[in-house]
């Protein structure tokens, strides 16, 4: 069932469209929480409480539309209508249900219905705040579809699921680690089974999300995954093994369980081989990349070394020139060798000059520690990208090893018993040896 909603204004343009003669019938189903007995009045209600407001868009109309050739019946539209009314948050607001029976293009005479809401809460004097609505009812509409088991539209599709052939890395890592949510994997099958008429348009349903239909044991249908796991199509679908014979037929021509598991495995590892081409490629890329900031920085050290070498010197120039200026020539020269003053002036000159010596060596030491340190930092990101690619590569060599080779069914019963003994001592706990 289409459902279509939205906030508006106008009553009594709304009144008026919904009232039209040109149905072949139209039927006010029901007046609820207005004290008027016709729609003209009832909106006019909610406009003039609405005036206390500062709301414009008082009333929330929904127009609902069941597939073609459905039956409807008038409970299956108030049931719909409750669902919307309690999903969206209208529930005990003045509501307006009214039928509309109109010729189609075929000439066939098919009913819709029409719901309108007053959005204000008399209580608090306010509207009723409707966040995402078109989310809402498409999720009411795709559970109507499933429940009635009416030939679902694609585009109402839910994506809990990915097709693994289109996994990037991050997506193949979560799908591994995520245990996958029975309610939802159910809700995946009844989609594909909504949307399905004939055998072939199932099984490409499901192989868009990476199952392959298959032929079981008992000559039933089942779904099978990369990983092996097989699926009753009726037990998942929430329906009889006859009715899915009755819609799919007989599963002739299907693969086997073994052969759907190769199949699927096999779309999967072609994926994967793909991934590790392009995480190969990625690699490749930044080991560049390092190469050429660790040369970029060797360059720009060079330059900062020179620059402070190029410092030192003038400093020094300066500080001699200002030393030289102390040392007087001449008479006052001469009277100063003689008071001895010339001397203590050339030794202070020393120790002012081997404390420079000092100030800089430390100030090299200072750089030359920092640049090592800069550039023992990109060579250890350089060698954790490294190892992080070798990390990734190598799981996915093992993932698709083990899909090109699974685990034979005896191996897997021996770990499964293994595992079963594992945990049976956890909760045990350990034994005393009598």
């Amino acid at each position: 069932m289409i459902l279509h909603g939205n906030q508006r204004g106008g009553g009594k343009d709304l009144a008026l469209h919904l009232m039209k003669e040109e149905n072949e019938r139209v039927e006010v189903h029901e007046l609820r929480g207005f004290a008027s007995e016709n729609l003209f009045g009832a909106f006019q209600e909610s406009y003039a409480i609405s005036s206390a407001t500062q709301c414009k868009q008082h009333l929330y109309s929904l127009s609902l539309n069941p597939p073609l050739n459905a039956q409807t019946s008038v409970e299956d539209y108030e049931a719909a209508i409750q669902t919307v009314e309690e999903r969206l948050g209208l529930q005990g607001q003045p509501r307006a249900i009214i039928f509309h029976e109109k010729r189609g293009g075929d000439g066939i005479i098919r009913r819709h219905a029409h719901a309108v809401w007053c959005r204000i809460d008399t209580d608090q004097m306010k509207a009723v705040p409707l966040p995402f609505t078109k989310r809402k009812l498409q999720d009411i509409s795709r559970d109507l579809y499933v429940e009635h088991g009416w030939k679902m539209p694609r585009g109402f599709l839910n994506t809990h699921e990915r097709d693994p052939r289109n996994f990037s890395l991050v997506e193949w890592q979560q799908a591994k680690r995520a245990v996958k949510d029975p309610k939802k994997l159910k809700v995946l099958f009844q989609e594909r089974w909504a949307i399905s008429d004939t055998k072939a348009s199932f099984a490409h349903a499901l192989e868009e999300q990476g199952y392959i239909l298959a032929r079981g044991d008992r000559r039933g249908f089942v779904a099978v995954d990369h990983k092996g796991e097989v699926y009753a199509i009726s037990r998942w679908v929430g329906i009889k093994a006859k009715q899915v014979r009755t819609r799919l037929g007989e599963p002739d021509g299907l693969p086997s369980v073994q052969e759907a598991h190769a199949k699927a495995a096999r779309m999967v590892t072609d994926r994967l081989e793909e991934l590790r081409l392009e995480q190969e490629r990625e690699a490749a890329r930044k080991l560049e990349l390092f190469k050429h900031k660790y040369r970029w920085l060797l360059n720009a050290q060079k330059g900062e070394q020179g620059e402070l070498r190029r410092q030192h010197i003038q400093q020094r120039k300066a500080k001699q020139a200002s030393q030289e200026a102390r040392i007087r020539k001449g008479l006052f020269g001469m009277l100063d060798r003689i008071t001895g003053k010339r001397r203590r002036t050339l030794s202070q000159n020393r120790t002012e000059t081997e404390a420079s010596l000092v100030l800089d060596r430390e100030e090299q030491t200072l750089m030359y520690v920092r640049q090592e340190n800069t550039r023992q930092s990109i060579q250890r990101e350089a060698v954790t990208q490294k190892e992080r690619h070798e990390t990734v590569d190598h799981e996915l060599k093992k993932d698709i090893q083990w899909l090109k080779a699974p685990p034979k069914p005896d191996e897997e019963v021996q770990h499964a018993e293994r595992r079963k003994r594992r945990r049976q001592r956890n909760r045990d706990g350990p034994t005393l040896e009598r």
